[in-house]
């Protein structure tokens, strides 16, 4: 049961702390962690930096995909 909640919320989420973790070569577990305790304690201010960051991928990713659908 857990193994299936986990595999859904990697397949399902944005992908933020995946893309720092290679971009910067730092584990993807301690940059969650670090989302988790920091939304915390700067009362949510790393979670709206976490959607928002998580929107611009997205955008990012459809773009990237409409240029090789072109190119084709």
């Amino acid at each position: 049961m857990l193994q299936r909640l986990l595999t859904f919320l990697e397949r399902y989420s944005f992908g933020v702390c995946t893309y720092l973790g290679e971009r910067l070569d730092i584990s993807i577990a301690k940059i969650r962690l670090f989302f988790i305790y920091s939304s915390f304690l700067a009362v949510g201010f790393p979670l709206i930096f976490y959607f928002c960051a998580g929107i611009v991928l997205d955008i990012r990713n459809y773009v990237k995909r409409m240029r090789t659908s072109i190119t084709d």
